[in-house]
Protein backbone atom coordinates (compact mmCIF):
# COMPACT_ATOMS: atom_id res chain seq x y z
CA UNK A 1 0.00 0.00 0.00
CA UNK A 2 2.81 2.40 0.84
CA UNK A 3 4.37 1.87 -2.61
CA UNK A 4 0.98 2.55 -4.21
CA UNK A 5 0.63 5.81 -2.28
CA UNK A 6 4.11 6.89 -3.37
CA UNK A 7 3.29 6.14 -7.00
CA UNK A 8 0.05 8.11 -6.81
CA UNK A 9 1.83 11.05 -5.23
CA UNK A 10 4.43 10.89 -7.96
CA UNK A 11 1.86 11.05 -10.73
CA UNK A 12 -0.59 13.48 -9.17
CA UNK A 13 2.06 15.62 -7.57
CA UNK A 14 2.06 18.26 -4.92
CA UNK A 15 1.54 21.62 -6.62
CA UNK A 16 3.89 24.49 -5.97
CA UNK A 17 2.31 27.50 -4.39
CA UNK A 18 1.89 30.64 -6.43
CA UNK A 19 2.22 33.03 -3.55
CA UNK A 20 4.56 35.99 -3.55
CA UNK A 21 8.06 35.44 -2.17
CA UNK A 22 7.25 38.07 0.44
CA UNK A 23 5.23 35.40 2.20
CA UNK A 24 8.33 33.37 3.03
CA UNK A 25 10.33 33.62 6.23
CA UNK A 26 11.38 37.09 7.36
CA UNK A 27 14.85 35.59 7.67
CA UNK A 28 15.04 34.52 4.03
CA UNK A 29 18.25 35.03 2.10
CA UNK A 30 17.19 36.87 -1.07
CA UNK A 31 19.41 36.42 -4.12
CA UNK A 32 19.29 37.95 -7.59
CA UNK A 33 19.10 35.67 -10.59
CA UNK A 34 19.21 37.14 -14.08
CA UNK A 35 17.13 34.39 -15.69
CA UNK A 36 14.70 31.58 -14.93
CA UNK A 37 16.16 28.09 -14.44
CA UNK A 38 13.67 26.82 -17.06
CA UNK A 39 14.22 23.11 -16.44
CA UNK A 40 14.83 21.33 -13.12
CA UNK A 41 14.82 17.79 -14.49
CA UNK A 42 17.73 16.11 -12.64
CA UNK A 43 18.67 14.04 -15.71
CA UNK A 44 19.05 17.21 -17.78
CA UNK A 45 21.33 19.02 -15.33
CA UNK A 46 24.34 18.96 -17.67
CA UNK A 47 22.46 20.84 -20.40
CA UNK A 48 20.51 23.16 -18.11
CA UNK A 49 21.57 26.70 -17.31
CA UNK A 50 23.67 27.56 -14.27
CA UNK A 51 20.66 28.65 -12.21
CA UNK A 52 19.03 25.26 -12.75
CA UNK A 53 22.23 23.61 -11.56
CA UNK A 54 22.21 25.69 -8.38
CA UNK A 55 18.53 24.91 -7.77
CA UNK A 56 19.07 21.18 -8.33
CA UNK A 57 21.89 21.21 -5.79
CA UNK A 58 19.29 22.30 -3.24
CA UNK A 59 16.93 19.51 -4.30
CA UNK A 60 19.16 16.50 -4.98
CA UNK A 61 22.30 15.16 -3.34
CA UNK A 62 25.24 13.68 -5.20
CA UNK A 63 27.91 11.45 -3.73
CA UNK A 64 30.43 14.30 -3.78
CA UNK A 65 30.16 18.06 -3.98
CA UNK A 66 32.54 20.97 -4.30
CA UNK A 67 33.90 22.95 -1.38
CA UNK A 68 34.14 26.37 -3.10
CA UNK A 69 36.56 27.79 -0.55
CA UNK A 70 39.06 24.95 -0.89
CA UNK A 71 38.17 24.46 -4.57
CA UNK A 72 38.14 20.71 -4.21
CA UNK A 73 35.63 17.88 -4.04
CA UNK A 74 34.37 16.74 -0.64
CA UNK A 75 32.01 13.92 0.37
CA UNK A 76 28.29 14.74 0.44
CA UNK A 77 26.10 11.62 0.41
CA UNK A 78 29.26 9.57 0.63
CA UNK A 79 31.16 9.24 3.90
CA UNK A 80 34.49 9.92 2.20
CA UNK A 81 36.14 10.23 -1.18
CA UNK A 82 36.21 6.87 -2.96
CA UNK A 83 39.03 4.43 -2.50
CA UNK A 84 40.77 3.69 -5.78
CA UNK A 85 42.05 0.43 -7.22
CA UNK A 86 43.38 0.06 -10.76
CA UNK A 87 43.63 -3.23 -12.59
CA UNK A 88 44.62 -3.55 -16.24
CA UNK A 89 42.59 -0.93 -18.14
CA UNK A 90 39.93 -0.58 -15.43
CA UNK A 91 39.49 1.61 -12.36
CA UNK A 92 37.50 0.44 -9.34
CA UNK A 93 36.05 3.20 -7.14
CA UNK A 94 34.55 2.12 -3.82
CA UNK A 95 32.09 4.33 -1.96
CA UNK A 96 30.24 4.12 1.33
CA UNK A 97 27.05 6.14 1.87
CA UNK A 98 26.46 8.02 5.10
CA UNK A 99 24.39 5.87 7.46
CA UNK A 100 22.26 8.87 8.43
CA UNK A 101 21.25 9.63 4.82
CA UNK A 102 17.53 9.09 4.24
CA UNK A 103 14.90 10.15 1.73
CA UNK A 104 12.09 12.49 2.79
CA UNK A 105 9.88 9.47 3.49
CA UNK A 106 12.43 8.03 5.93
CA UNK A 107 13.82 5.27 3.73
CA UNK A 108 17.62 4.94 3.72
CA UNK A 109 19.61 6.00 0.68
CA UNK A 110 21.27 2.82 -0.63
CA UNK A 111 23.59 1.62 -3.34
CA UNK A 112 20.52 0.42 -5.26
CA UNK A 113 19.47 4.07 -5.66
CA UNK A 114 22.87 4.91 -7.14
CA UNK A 115 22.71 2.02 -9.61
CA UNK A 116 19.11 2.86 -10.50
CA UNK A 117 20.09 6.49 -11.21
CA UNK A 118 22.90 5.40 -13.51
CA UNK A 119 20.48 3.21 -15.43
CA UNK A 120 18.10 6.16 -15.83
CA UNK A 121 21.04 8.25 -17.06
CA UNK A 122 21.54 5.71 -19.86
CA UNK A 123 17.95 4.71 -20.67
CA UNK A 124 16.87 5.82 -24.17
CA UNK A 125 13.76 7.98 -24.22
CA UNK A 126 14.75 10.15 -21.26
CA UNK A 127 16.46 13.60 -21.40
CA UNK A 128 19.86 12.13 -20.60
CA UNK A 129 21.99 12.52 -23.76
CA UNK A 130 24.65 14.68 -22.07
CA UNK A 131 24.72 12.46 -18.98
CA UNK A 132 25.21 9.36 -21.13
CA UNK A 133 28.20 10.98 -22.79
CA UNK A 134 29.80 12.20 -19.56
CA UNK A 135 29.26 9.17 -17.31
CA UNK A 136 29.50 6.37 -19.87
CA UNK A 137 32.83 5.37 -18.35
CA UNK A 138 30.94 3.77 -15.41
CA UNK A 139 30.12 0.30 -16.74
CA UNK A 140 28.94 -1.53 -13.65
CA UNK A 141 28.04 -1.06 -9.98
CA UNK A 142 28.85 -3.85 -7.55
CA UNK A 143 26.71 -3.54 -4.41
CA UNK A 144 27.88 -5.15 -1.17
CA UNK A 145 25.20 -7.70 -0.27
CA UNK A 146 26.27 -7.56 3.39
CA UNK A 147 25.85 -3.78 3.54
CA UNK A 148 23.68 -2.08 0.92
CA UNK A 149 25.32 1.28 1.57
CA UNK A 150 28.66 0.01 0.22
CA UNK A 151 29.23 -0.23 -3.52
CA UNK A 152 31.98 -0.11 -6.15
CA UNK A 153 32.01 1.47 -9.59
CA UNK A 154 33.70 -0.46 -12.38
CA UNK A 155 35.09 2.20 -14.72
CA UNK A 156 36.57 1.71 -18.17
CA UNK A 157 39.90 3.54 -18.28
CA UNK A 158 42.29 4.93 -15.70
CA UNK A 159 41.71 8.69 -15.84
CA UNK A 160 42.51 10.71 -12.72
CA UNK A 161 39.30 12.66 -13.23
CA UNK A 162 37.14 9.56 -12.83
CA UNK A 163 37.78 9.64 -9.07
CA UNK A 164 35.95 12.95 -8.69
CA UNK A 165 33.53 13.04 -11.61
CA UNK A 166 32.18 9.60 -10.62
CA UNK A 167 30.44 11.24 -7.66
CA UNK A 168 29.09 14.30 -9.45
CA UNK A 169 25.52 13.41 -10.44
CA UNK A 170 22.22 13.69 -8.52
CA UNK A 171 21.00 10.46 -6.89
CA UNK A 172 17.30 9.58 -7.39
CA UNK A 173 15.07 7.28 -5.29
CA UNK A 174 14.45 3.87 -6.85
CA UNK A 175 11.39 3.12 -4.73
CA UNK A 176 9.50 6.20 -5.95
CA UNK A 177 10.12 5.77 -9.67
CA UNK A 178 10.29 1.95 -9.89
CA UNK A 179 8.31 0.61 -6.91
CA UNK A 180 8.27 -2.93 -8.35
CA UNK A 181 12.07 -2.82 -8.90
CA UNK A 182 11.60 -4.01 -12.47
CA UNK A 183 14.68 -2.21 -13.77
CA UNK A 184 16.82 -4.47 -11.58
CA UNK A 185 16.40 -7.22 -14.14
CA UNK A 186 18.49 -5.16 -16.59
CA UNK A 187 22.21 -4.71 -15.98
CA UNK A 188 23.77 -1.29 -16.43
CA UNK A 189 25.70 -2.51 -19.46
CA UNK A 190 22.50 -3.88 -20.98
CA UNK A 191 20.80 -0.51 -20.58
CA UNK A 192 23.82 1.28 -22.06
CA UNK A 193 23.64 -0.99 -25.13
CA UNK A 194 19.93 -0.33 -25.79
CA UNK A 195 18.80 1.49 -28.90
CA UNK A 196 15.86 3.90 -28.89
CA UNK A 197 13.74 1.31 -30.70
CA UNK A 198 14.68 -1.53 -28.33
CA UNK A 199 13.82 0.55 -25.29
CA UNK A 200 10.47 1.68 -26.67
CA UNK A 201 9.56 -1.90 -27.65
CA UNK A 202 10.15 -3.28 -24.15
CA UNK A 203 6.97 -2.93 -22.02
CA UNK A 204 8.86 -2.58 -18.72
CA UNK A 205 11.24 0.08 -20.01
CA UNK A 206 8.54 1.94 -21.95
CA UNK A 207 6.37 2.08 -18.82
CA UNK A 208 9.26 3.44 -16.76
CA UNK A 209 9.99 6.14 -19.33
CA UNK A 210 6.29 7.04 -19.34
CA UNK A 211 6.18 7.20 -15.52
CA UNK A 212 9.23 9.42 -15.41
CA UNK A 213 7.86 11.72 -18.12
CA UNK A 214 4.45 11.91 -16.44
CA UNK A 215 6.06 13.16 -13.23
CA UNK A 216 7.15 16.32 -15.10
CA UNK A 217 10.11 16.85 -12.80
CA UNK A 218 11.34 19.71 -14.94
CA UNK A 219 8.60 21.82 -13.33
CA UNK A 220 7.52 19.75 -10.34
CA UNK A 221 10.54 18.40 -8.42
CA UNK A 222 8.43 18.12 -5.25
CA UNK A 223 6.75 15.06 -6.78
CA UNK A 224 9.89 13.08 -5.97
CA UNK A 225 11.23 12.41 -2.47
CA UNK A 226 14.52 14.17 -1.97
CA UNK A 227 17.37 13.78 0.48
CA UNK A 228 18.66 17.35 0.72
CA UNK A 229 17.85 20.01 3.33
CA UNK A 230 15.41 22.04 1.22
CA UNK A 231 12.09 21.81 -0.58
CA UNK A 232 11.03 23.99 -3.48
CA UNK A 233 7.81 25.57 -2.19
CA UNK A 234 7.10 28.24 -4.81
CA UNK A 235 8.07 28.88 -8.41
CA UNK A 236 6.60 31.56 -10.61
CA UNK A 237 8.41 31.55 -13.94
CA UNK A 238 10.33 34.71 -14.63
CA UNK A 239 9.72 36.06 -11.10
CA UNK A 240 11.01 33.94 -8.23
CA UNK A 241 11.75 30.54 -6.68
CA UNK A 242 11.48 29.91 -2.94
CA UNK A 243 13.15 27.07 -1.03
CA UNK A 244 12.23 26.21 2.57
CA UNK A 245 14.44 24.30 4.99
CA UNK A 246 13.03 20.94 6.07
CA UNK A 247 12.21 20.54 9.75
CA UNK A 248 14.15 17.32 10.31
CA UNK A 249 17.00 16.95 7.87
CA UNK A 250 19.34 14.02 8.41
CA UNK A 251 22.46 16.11 7.78
CA UNK A 252 22.13 17.93 11.08
CA UNK A 253 22.48 14.66 12.96
CA UNK A 254 26.15 14.50 11.95
CA UNK A 255 28.44 16.20 14.46
CA UNK A 256 30.36 18.32 13.85
CA UNK A 257 28.43 19.41 10.78
CA UNK A 258 30.81 19.85 7.83
CA UNK A 259 30.19 22.89 5.58
CA UNK A 260 28.67 20.80 2.79
CA UNK A 261 25.95 19.51 5.15
CA UNK A 262 25.09 22.84 6.75
CA UNK A 263 21.65 24.28 6.03
CA UNK A 264 21.61 27.59 7.84
CA UNK A 265 19.05 29.76 6.00
CA UNK A 266 15.46 29.03 6.95
CA UNK A 267 14.37 30.18 3.51
CA UNK A 268 16.14 30.99 0.25
CA UNK A 269 14.45 33.27 -2.28
CA UNK A 270 15.88 33.56 -5.78
CA UNK A 271 14.40 36.67 -7.34
CA UNK A 272 14.57 36.72 -11.13
CA UNK A 273 15.43 40.22 -12.35
CA UNK A 274 16.81 40.18 -15.92
CA UNK A 275 17.58 43.90 -16.07
CA UNK A 276 20.84 44.97 -14.42
CA UNK A 277 19.64 48.47 -13.55
CA UNK A 278 16.52 47.09 -11.86
CA UNK A 279 18.66 44.58 -9.96
CA UNK A 280 20.98 47.34 -8.76
CA UNK A 281 18.01 49.37 -7.56
CA UNK A 282 16.64 46.33 -5.70
CA UNK A 283 19.99 45.89 -3.92
CA UNK A 284 20.09 49.56 -2.97
CA UNK A 285 16.54 49.43 -1.61
CA UNK A 286 17.27 46.29 0.40
CA UNK A 287 14.84 44.18 -1.66
CA UNK A 288 17.61 41.63 -2.34
CA UNK A 289 20.53 40.63 -0.14
CA UNK A 290 23.02 39.18 -2.63
CA UNK A 291 23.87 40.35 -6.14
CA UNK A 292 26.52 38.04 -7.68
CA UNK A 293 28.68 39.08 -10.63
CA UNK A 294 27.59 42.70 -10.86
CA UNK A 295 28.56 44.58 -14.01
CA UNK A 296 31.98 46.07 -13.29
CA UNK A 297 30.86 49.71 -13.61
CA UNK A 298 27.95 49.18 -11.21
CA UNK A 299 30.21 47.39 -8.74
CA UNK A 300 32.72 50.24 -8.63
CA UNK A 301 30.05 52.95 -8.44
CA UNK A 302 28.21 51.13 -5.67
CA UNK A 303 31.38 50.94 -3.59
CA UNK A 304 31.55 54.75 -3.68
CA UNK A 305 27.86 55.31 -2.91
CA UNK A 306 26.07 55.96 0.39
CA UNK A 307 24.57 52.45 0.28
CA UNK A 308 28.07 50.99 0.61
CA UNK A 309 27.83 51.46 4.39
CA UNK A 310 25.36 48.58 4.70
CA UNK A 311 26.92 46.38 2.02
CA UNK A 312 29.97 44.13 1.85
CA UNK A 313 31.95 43.80 -1.38
CA UNK A 314 33.85 40.72 -2.53
CA UNK A 315 36.15 39.99 -5.46
CA UNK A 316 37.97 36.83 -6.50
CA UNK A 317 39.44 35.28 -9.63
CA UNK A 318 36.82 33.17 -11.33
CA UNK A 319 36.67 30.40 -13.90
CA UNK A 320 34.02 32.23 -15.93
CA UNK A 321 34.95 32.99 -19.53
CA UNK A 322 33.46 35.24 -22.17
CA UNK A 323 33.88 33.42 -25.47
CA UNK A 324 33.30 34.19 -29.14
CA UNK A 325 31.87 31.18 -30.95
CA UNK A 326 31.46 30.30 -34.62
CA UNK A 327 28.86 27.97 -36.07
CA UNK A 328 31.21 25.81 -38.12
CA UNK A 329 28.29 24.33 -40.09
CA UNK A 330 27.64 27.78 -41.61
CA UNK A 331 29.00 27.75 -45.20
CA UNK A 332 31.07 30.89 -44.65
CA UNK A 333 32.53 29.63 -41.35
CA UNK A 334 33.47 26.06 -42.23
CA UNK A 335 37.17 26.79 -42.81
CA UNK A 336 39.52 27.69 -39.99
CA UNK A 337 41.17 30.63 -41.78
CA UNK A 338 37.89 32.56 -41.91
CA UNK A 339 37.29 31.86 -38.23
CA UNK A 340 40.83 32.93 -37.37
CA UNK A 341 40.37 36.09 -39.41
CA UNK A 342 37.18 37.10 -37.63
CA UNK A 343 38.67 36.42 -34.19
CA UNK A 344 41.19 39.22 -34.84
CA UNK A 345 38.33 41.76 -34.93
CA UNK A 346 37.89 41.83 -31.15
CA UNK A 347 40.04 44.19 -29.11
CA UNK A 348 40.22 42.20 -25.87
CA UNK A 349 42.42 44.74 -24.10
CA UNK A 350 39.86 47.47 -24.79
CA UNK A 351 37.00 45.27 -23.58
CA UNK A 352 38.79 44.43 -20.34
CA UNK A 353 39.45 48.09 -19.59
CA UNK A 354 35.99 49.20 -20.72
CA UNK A 355 33.15 46.82 -19.87
CA UNK A 356 35.18 44.98 -17.18
CA UNK A 357 36.92 48.00 -15.63
CA UNK A 358 40.16 46.03 -15.57
CA UNK A 359 38.61 43.15 -13.60
CA UNK A 360 39.37 40.43 -16.15
CA UNK A 361 42.38 38.88 -17.84
CA UNK A 362 42.98 37.45 -21.34
CA UNK A 363 43.66 33.79 -22.09
CA UNK A 364 44.83 31.68 -24.99
CA UNK A 365 41.97 29.25 -24.45
CA UNK A 366 39.84 27.28 -22.04
CA UNK A 367 42.49 26.82 -19.35
CA UNK A 368 42.74 29.56 -16.72
CA UNK A 369 46.03 31.48 -17.12
CA UNK A 370 46.63 31.13 -13.37
CA UNK A 371 46.78 27.34 -13.70
CA UNK A 372 50.52 26.96 -14.21
CA UNK A 373 50.21 23.19 -14.48
CA UNK A 374 48.24 23.15 -17.72
CA UNK A 375 48.15 26.63 -19.27
CA UNK A 376 50.02 26.86 -22.58
CA UNK A 377 52.09 29.98 -22.01
CA UNK A 378 54.01 29.41 -25.27
CA UNK A 379 50.94 30.75 -27.10
CA UNK A 380 49.77 34.36 -27.19
CA UNK A 381 46.13 35.45 -26.80
CA UNK A 382 44.47 36.38 -30.08
CA UNK A 383 45.36 40.01 -30.83
CA UNK A 384 43.23 42.75 -32.35
CA UNK A 385 44.68 42.96 -35.87
CA UNK A 386 42.39 44.00 -38.77
CA UNK A 387 45.33 43.75 -41.19
CA UNK A 388 45.76 40.13 -40.16
CA UNK A 389 42.03 39.63 -40.76
CA UNK A 390 42.40 40.78 -44.35
CA UNK A 391 45.36 38.47 -44.98
CA UNK A 392 43.60 35.45 -43.50
CA UNK A 393 40.39 36.13 -45.46
CA UNK A 394 42.40 36.17 -48.64
CA UNK A 395 44.08 32.93 -47.60
CA UNK A 396 40.58 31.45 -47.12
CA UNK A 397 39.68 32.36 -50.72
CA UNK A 398 37.71 35.56 -50.08
CA UNK A 399 38.17 38.45 -52.50
CA UNK A 400 37.37 42.11 -51.95
CA UNK A 401 34.90 43.50 -54.50
CA UNK A 402 34.57 46.99 -55.93
CA UNK A 403 31.56 47.63 -53.66
CA UNK A 404 33.77 46.83 -50.60
CA UNK A 405 32.08 43.45 -49.98
CA UNK A 406 33.81 40.08 -49.69
CA UNK A 407 32.94 37.22 -52.06
CA UNK A 408 34.22 33.66 -52.34
CA UNK A 409 33.78 31.40 -55.33
CA UNK A 410 31.65 28.36 -54.63
CA UNK A 411 31.58 24.97 -56.22
CA UNK A 412 30.32 24.72 -59.83
CA UNK A 413 26.55 25.08 -59.91
CA UNK A 414 26.40 26.94 -56.59
CA UNK A 415 26.04 30.65 -55.98
CA UNK A 416 29.09 32.58 -54.83
CA UNK A 417 29.31 33.17 -51.07
CA UNK A 418 29.04 36.68 -49.66
CA UNK A 419 30.53 37.32 -46.23
CA UNK A 420 27.62 38.72 -44.22
CA UNK A 421 26.98 37.58 -40.66
CA UNK A 422 24.82 37.87 -37.59
CA UNK A 423 26.16 37.85 -34.04
CA UNK A 424 23.81 36.50 -31.36
CA UNK A 425 24.07 36.99 -27.62
CA UNK A 426 21.97 37.03 -24.45
CA UNK A 427 20.17 40.32 -23.97
CA UNK A 428 20.87 42.63 -20.98
CA UNK A 429 24.46 41.45 -20.66
CA UNK A 430 26.89 44.44 -20.84
CA UNK A 431 29.93 42.25 -21.54
CA UNK A 432 28.22 40.72 -24.59
CA UNK A 433 26.83 44.03 -25.82
CA UNK A 434 30.25 45.69 -25.70
CA UNK A 435 31.97 42.82 -27.54
CA UNK A 436 29.20 42.56 -30.17
CA UNK A 437 29.26 46.29 -30.91
CA UNK A 438 33.04 46.25 -31.19
CA UNK A 439 32.95 43.22 -33.50
CA UNK A 440 30.32 44.83 -35.76
CA UNK A 441 32.25 48.10 -35.98
CA UNK A 442 35.57 46.44 -36.81
CA UNK A 443 33.97 44.09 -39.35
CA UNK A 444 32.01 46.92 -40.95
CA UNK A 445 35.20 48.93 -41.43
CA UNK A 446 36.50 46.07 -43.58
CA UNK A 447 33.28 45.71 -45.57
CA UNK A 448 31.79 42.78 -43.62
CA UNK A 449 28.18 43.55 -42.62
CA UNK A 450 27.27 42.18 -39.18
CA UNK A 451 23.75 42.29 -37.75
CA UNK A 452 23.34 42.32 -33.97
CA UNK A 453 20.84 39.81 -32.57
CA UNK A 454 20.37 40.32 -28.81
CA UNK A 455 18.15 37.46 -27.68
CA UNK A 456 16.17 36.53 -24.57
CA UNK A 457 17.90 33.79 -22.54
CA UNK A 458 15.44 30.95 -23.25
CA UNK A 459 15.36 31.64 -26.98
CA UNK A 460 19.13 31.99 -27.05
CA UNK A 461 19.59 28.51 -25.61
CA UNK A 462 17.23 27.07 -28.22
CA UNK A 463 18.99 28.90 -31.07
CA UNK A 464 22.37 27.60 -29.97
CA UNK A 465 21.21 23.99 -29.68
CA UNK A 466 19.55 24.09 -33.11
CA UNK A 467 22.48 25.81 -34.78
CA UNK A 468 20.40 28.86 -35.76
CA UNK A 469 23.31 31.27 -35.25
CA UNK A 470 26.30 32.48 -37.25
CA UNK A 471 28.62 34.04 -34.68
CA UNK A 472 27.69 34.11 -31.00
CA UNK A 473 28.88 35.24 -27.59
CA UNK A 474 28.43 33.07 -24.55
CA UNK A 475 29.65 32.43 -21.02
CA UNK A 476 31.61 29.29 -20.23
CA UNK A 477 32.13 28.07 -16.66
CA UNK A 478 35.29 26.16 -15.88
CA UNK A 479 36.85 24.75 -12.73
CA UNK A 480 40.31 23.74 -11.52
CA UNK A 481 39.78 19.98 -11.38
CA UNK A 482 37.90 18.79 -14.46
CA UNK A 483 39.30 19.02 -17.99
CA UNK A 484 36.79 17.02 -19.98
CA UNK A 485 35.76 19.19 -22.92
CA UNK A 486 33.56 16.59 -24.62
CA UNK A 487 30.33 18.37 -23.67
CA UNK A 488 31.24 21.57 -25.50
CA UNK A 489 33.63 20.53 -28.30
CA UNK A 490 33.27 16.81 -29.08
CA UNK A 491 31.39 15.85 -32.25
CA UNK A 492 29.10 13.55 -30.28
CA UNK A 493 27.82 16.61 -28.38
CA UNK A 494 26.65 18.48 -31.47
CA UNK A 495 23.02 19.42 -30.88
CA UNK A 496 23.56 19.25 -27.12
CA UNK A 497 26.27 21.46 -25.64
CA UNK A 498 28.60 21.74 -28.64
CA UNK A 499 27.10 24.92 -30.04
CA UNK A 500 30.00 25.52 -32.45
CA UNK A 501 29.10 22.19 -34.08
CA UNK A 502 32.83 21.59 -34.43
CA UNK A 503 34.52 18.23 -34.29
CA UNK A 504 37.22 16.43 -36.24
CA UNK A 505 38.72 13.00 -35.79
CA UNK A 506 41.88 14.62 -34.41
CA UNK A 507 40.11 16.91 -31.95
CA UNK A 508 37.75 14.15 -30.76
CA UNK A 509 40.68 11.81 -30.19
CA UNK A 510 42.58 14.46 -28.24
CA UNK A 511 39.58 15.34 -26.07
CA UNK A 512 39.06 11.65 -25.25
CA UNK A 513 42.77 11.19 -24.49
CA UNK A 514 42.76 14.13 -22.07
CA UNK A 515 39.73 12.77 -20.22
CA UNK A 516 41.28 9.31 -19.90
CA UNK A 517 44.87 10.26 -19.05
CA UNK A 518 45.90 9.22 -15.53
CA UNK A 519 49.37 10.79 -15.41
CA UNK A 520 49.42 14.53 -14.64
CA UNK A 521 52.60 15.16 -16.63
CA UNK A 522 51.21 13.51 -19.76
CA UNK A 523 47.89 15.28 -19.20
CA UNK A 524 49.75 18.61 -19.21
CA UNK A 525 51.30 17.75 -22.59
CA UNK A 526 47.90 16.81 -24.01
CA UNK A 527 46.21 19.95 -22.66
CA UNK A 528 48.88 22.21 -24.13
CA UNK A 529 48.47 20.45 -27.47
CA UNK A 530 44.70 20.90 -27.16
CA UNK A 531 45.01 24.65 -26.55
CA UNK A 532 47.21 24.99 -29.64
CA UNK A 533 44.78 22.98 -31.77
CA UNK A 534 41.81 25.05 -30.62
CA UNK A 535 43.64 28.29 -31.40
CA UNK A 536 44.41 26.96 -34.89
CA UNK A 537 40.86 25.74 -35.55
CA UNK A 538 39.16 28.62 -33.68
CA UNK A 539 35.64 27.19 -33.28
CA UNK A 540 35.45 28.83 -29.85
CA UNK A 541 37.73 31.74 -28.93
CA UNK A 542 38.05 32.69 -25.27
CA UNK A 543 38.26 36.48 -24.99
CA UNK A 544 38.93 36.74 -21.26
CA UNK A 545 38.35 35.28 -17.81
CA UNK A 546 36.27 37.45 -15.49
CA UNK A 547 36.90 38.37 -11.87
CA UNK A 548 34.00 37.64 -9.55
CA UNK A 549 32.27 40.77 -8.23
CA UNK A 550 29.70 40.21 -5.52
CA UNK A 551 27.83 42.60 -3.23
CA UNK A 552 25.89 41.41 -0.18
CA UNK A 553 24.07 42.87 2.80
CA UNK A 554 26.44 43.25 5.74
CA UNK A 555 24.13 41.35 8.07
CA UNK A 556 25.02 38.16 6.16
CA UNK A 557 28.10 36.13 7.09
CA UNK A 558 29.75 32.87 6.03
CA UNK A 559 29.14 33.40 2.31
CA UNK A 560 32.34 31.48 1.52
CA UNK A 561 32.89 33.58 -1.59
CA UNK A 562 34.98 31.89 -4.28
CA UNK A 563 35.73 31.94 -7.98
CA UNK A 564 33.47 28.95 -8.68
CA UNK A 565 29.94 29.65 -9.82
CA UNK A 566 27.61 30.61 -8.16
CA UNK A 567 30.49 32.38 -6.33
CA UNK A 568 29.11 31.78 -2.81
CA UNK A 569 27.90 28.85 -0.70
CA UNK A 570 24.24 29.61 -0.02
CA UNK A 571 23.59 26.88 2.57
CA UNK A 572 26.37 28.05 4.92
CA UNK A 573 25.13 31.66 5.05
CA UNK A 574 23.99 32.98 8.41
CA UNK A 575 22.11 36.18 9.14
CA UNK A 576 23.13 38.20 12.15
CA UNK A 577 19.48 39.25 12.50
CA UNK A 578 18.19 35.67 12.62
CA UNK A 579 17.90 34.50 16.26
CA UNK A 580 18.12 30.84 15.19
CA UNK A 581 21.76 31.29 14.09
Amino acid sequence: MKQLIIALLLLSGVGLTACSPSSSSTHAVRIRWSSDPQNLDPLATLTANSNALQANNLLYCSLLTVDPKKQTYVPWLAEALPTVKRQDSFTFLSYRLRKAAVWDDGRPVQGADVLFTLKLMNLPGLPNEAARAKFGFIQDVQIDTADYQNFTFLCKGRSLEYVLSSGDFPILPEHALDPQRQLRSFSLRAVQALSEHESAANPVLAALVQRYSAAQLSRNPSRLPGCTAYNLTAWQSGRYLTFQRKANWWGHKIKPIPPQLQANPQSIDFQIIPDNATSLLALRRGDIDIYPMLPAKDFNRLKQSEESQRLAFYTSDSYDMVALGFNTSHPALQDRYTRQALSHLVNVTSLIQGSQQGMAYPSVGLINPHDQRYYNDSLAPVAYAPNRTVALLQQAGWRKQSDNSWVRRSKPGESDQRLSLTISYRINEPAFEAAALQFRTAAGALGIPVQLQPTEATLMSSKLRKGNVDVYLRMLYGNPFNFNFAAILHSRSIGLGNYSRFGTAASDQLIDAIAQEEDSTRKAVLLRRFQKLMQQESPLVVLYFMRNRLAAAKHLAQLNVSGLKPYYYVTTIISKTDPSN
